[in-house]
């Protein structure tokens, strides 16, 4: 088990929870984050005063699965999260070792 977390522009959302739904992924886990990488956040401009935002919004994904899925699922991400421009977003992967759902008690791969 797997799980990936992605990193992403928050109006790709859409597009990106349509292409992992498409590869039969059932659920995921969304986070409203801030951060910055090479972009280094941006200048803006109110009432007349510039200042510097240095966190810009993102979004972040995480996604418990199966080792079988993973490729497909990050293939998935990354051409629906494409802008092709710098703060498109990372995806990161780590080995799940446990998972259990609360309701059932179900363990492992039958819990995600």
């Amino acid at each position: 088990m797997k799980l990936v977390t992605a990193i992403i522009k928050p109006f790709k959302l859409d597009s990106v929870r349509e292409a992992i739904s498409e590869v039969g992924v059932d659920g995921l886990t969304v986070s409203e984050v801030k951060g910055f990488g090479r972009q280094k956040g941006h200048t803006e401009l109110y009432r007349g005063a510039e200042y510097q935002v240095d966190f810009l919004p993102k979004v972040k994904l995480e996604i418990a699965t199966n080792d079988e899925l993973v490729q497909r699922l990050i293939d998935a991400i990354s051409t629906a999260a494409h802008t092709g421009k710098i703060g498109d977003g990372k995806i990161f992967v780590y080995d799940l070792e446990y998972a259990v759902r609360i309701r059932t008690g179900e363990q492992d791969a039958e819990a995600i």
